[in-house]
């Protein structure tokens, strides 16, 4: 059975039309009137201010970038990985920009459903909102690569062409998603530390002028920053799987690696390279009917326990697609070692996610709530305690992930693996994107007044919202792990370099370069951290500046300057995100060229320590932040003193520390390696 490569576009645009469905059946209901539709239309236009500044930061590199392809790449295929590039570039931007246009469209509307219609039409309308980013995730990665494979399928060089593709939607996820971090954690930190600890105001009070740029912040950094994040793993994992597949080809014609191909050709039960080309997207393509029926369930669960009802749609899509797997394998006449590659990545996704669900939202967050009674300094220590022991099962997770499906498929089925765990990722981002709009519709109802019924609704919704974005966190890491090595993978075979370490010339200069790779992750780490801490300075300054020389506010009879703050955090954010995208694009370049004829074994190295510290920093980082913030809810909801209790002073300040950890510094380790190992393949033909 063969299917033709143009099945995967139009199943696509198909999502992408489901998608337009549920946006039109939001942006039908009503947006409200007067006070609340006054606040709500302050967030989207804050998103759009901060977006279009966006846009003009990635056009500036997108063209410098694009340039250097299309001047400096083989002139069999340079032109076309250019206009790869582009359009990749493009397809994310699209990708991120539907998704935070939904969700800042649907927050108001869910807040609004809590009030009139209860809590199951309010998780219909989040959910909804998110499900829009999520298949337009899944969507554009099957318009994008599969009409590139399709209208290049003739080519030789398809694989390169598509490399183009992925090294654009990295670089946009660079800019969304450390940009929108430093964005987002510059006013929730500067808001929190003025407005809840210093003024002693609550969480989202209208009079503090940071609220609206904090809510502007939940959309173009966890909705929009966090879909390019998906979408380049996504898009990863798919073409290092065809660069893979497409190296058995070129092993095939050489007599020294020609019986190892037809021995792993034998494994999965095929001669017919051009299907294992085709196969990740044909996978994709029926994932993303699989997170369309995890949408539906969802649906007809809503009206139970949401948390349930979510779990419920997530795990099923993923069983759903393991089956379809096994299906679609032998429908293609491949052996079952393909399918158990993909039900290698898949369970290894959902563990990762059980295990980071347990991290922030079971009893060890319990304990970190108690410690907070004895202060800071011990909230403080059990946190960064967490953090460091939340690493372990995640890590061996990863392992036993690789091992397992290199012994069924070889390195392909490691690329496999990796595309089994973000086969249903219109589902598992459609449950991430629904935290930040639920996180706003309890902000709106907060700001609004709108009663404390509604408030119960929403900052319920919330609570999950924080619970589902926790573990979709560790979703994106581990997912975005073993993208990384199937690039990396890809980039070894494609520079043909020997990794033979008992030669002792290979083992100095890969050493060397695990060293560099293990550094840079730090670096990243120390900048964005840095970068959130001087925006979030400014912050500060700007709300005491207000609440001091208008008393008026604090009073409730003047009303603050939002824009100011919103201005603050998007210069500081677009600024300051510079230095990252140099550090992850021009480490490759560096590296690769400035070690001359052994540029290609120290390179390999830098990218293997790069990804290990990159995963150990993301894991603890994101579990830590996450833990502490819902040990901050846990008091607020009445327990060890409840609010403005001194333990909830000290959990406040827990929170704080971990904001740039769970949603700067420790996503951006996602982008960091998988940028790196991208750029890395894209210049392997000019290494080898």
């Amino acid at each position: 059975m063969t299917i033709d490569p143009i099945a995967t576009p139009i199943t696509g645009l198909v999502g992408l039309g489901i998608a337009l469905v549920l946006y039109l059946g939001i942006a039908k209901r009503s947006g409200g009137e007067g006070k609340v539709a006054k606040i709500a239309e302050k967030i989207h236009r804050g998103a759009m201010v901060f977006m279009r500044r966006e846009f003009l930061l990635i056009s500036i590199f997108a063209v410098l970038i694009g340039a250097a392809i299309f001047i400096f790449q083989p002139d069999e295929y340079g032109k076309q990985q250019s206009a790869a590039f582009f359009f990749g570039a493009l397809s994310s931007s699209v990708a991120g920009f539907i998704g935070m246009f939904t969700a800042t469209k649907a927050n108001v509307r869910t807040t609004l459903a809590a009030k009139n219609e209860g809590a199951a039409a309010a998780l219909s309308v989040a959910f909804f909102g998110g499900s829009v980013m999520g298949l337009t995730v899944a969507a554009m990665g099957l318009v994008g690569l599969g009409g590139l494979f399709w209208f290049f399928s003739d080519s030789h060089h398809v694989a390169e062409i598509m490399e183009g593709f992925a090294m654009g939607a990295s670089l946009v996820a660079l800019f969304y998603r450390v940009g929108g971090g430093i964005f987002t954690k510059a006013a929730d930190v500067g808001t929190d530390l003025v407005g809840k600890v210093e003024a002693g105001i609550p969480e989202d009070d209208p009079r503090n002028p940071g609220v609206i740029a904090d809510n502007v912040g939940d959309n173009v950094g966890d909705v929009a920053g966090m879909g390019s994040d998906i979408f380049e793993s996504y898009c990863g994992a798919q073409i290092a799987t065809i660069a893979i597949a497409a190296a058995v080809g070129t092993r095939l014609a050489d007599p020294e690696s020609a019986e190892a191909a037809h021995a792993f050709l034998t494994k999965v039960g095929t001669t017919d390279v051009s299907l294992l080309m085709q196969l990740p997207l044909i996978l994709t393509t029926v994932g993303l009917v699989c997170s369309v029926l995890g949408i539906l369930m969802v649906k007809l669960m809503a009206s139970r326990e949401p948390a349930g009802a979510l779990r419920i749609g997530t795990i099923g899509s993923a069983l759903v697609f393991i089956v379809a797997s096994f299906v679609t394998a032998n429908l293609l006449g491949l052996n079952n070692a393909v399918a158990f590659c993909i039900l290698t990545g898949a369970v290894g996704g959902i563990i990762i996610g059980l295990i980071t669900e347990h991290y922030t939202a079971g009893k060890p967050v319990r304990d970190i709530a108690k410690q907070g009674e004895m202060g800071v300094a011990t909230l403080t220590i059990a946190g960064l305690s967490l953090g460091l022991k939340s690493v372990a099962i995640p890590l061996l997770t990863i392992a036993a992930t690789v091992f397992i499906s290199y012994e069924f498929g070889d390195l392909y089925g490691v690329g496999l693996a990796a595309v089994g765990m973000l086969g249903t990722v219109g589902i598992t981002m459609a449950i991430d994107a629904y935290g930040p709009v639920a996180d706003n519709a309890g902000g709106i109802a907060q700001m609004a007044d709108m009663g404390e019924e509604t408030r119960k609704i929403t900052d319920g919704l919330d609570a999950v919202g924080n619970t589902t974005a926790a573990i979709g966190k560790g979703f994106a890491i581990g997912a975005a792990g073993l993208a990384a090595l199937a690039l990396i993978t890809a980039f070894i075979q494609k520079t043909g370099v020997s990794l033979n370490l008992s030669d002792s010339d290979i083992l100095r200069t890969f050493v060397v370069g695990l060293f560099i790779g293990g550094v840079i992750p730090f670096l990243n780490g120390a900048i964005t951290m840095d970068a959130v801490g001087i925006a979030a300075g400014e912050m500060i300054a700007e709300i005491r500046r207000q609440f001091r020389e208008n008393p008026g506010i604090l009073e409730g009879t003047v009303e603050p300057d939002s824009d100011k703050c919103i201005d603050i955090a998007s210069a500081a954010a677009t600024k300051r995100m510079v230095l990252p995208a140099l550090l992850a694009v021009g480490t490759p370049l560096v590296v690769g060229f400035g070690f001359g004829a052994e540029g290609a074994v120290a390179l390999a190295g830098t990218l293997c320590g790069a990804l290990l510290v990159c995963i150990l920093l993301a894991l603890m980082m994101s579990n830590a932040g996450g833990a502490w913030d819902n040990a901050k809810k846990y008091v607020e909801e009445g327990h060890h003193g409840g609010k403005n209790s001194e333990t909830h002073k000290a959990t406040v300040v827990g929170d704080t520390i971990g904001d740039p950890l769970k949603d700067t510094s420790g996503p951006s380790m996602n982008i960091l390696i998988n940028v790196m190992a991208i750029v890395s393949l894209v210049i392997a033909p000019l290494l080898a």
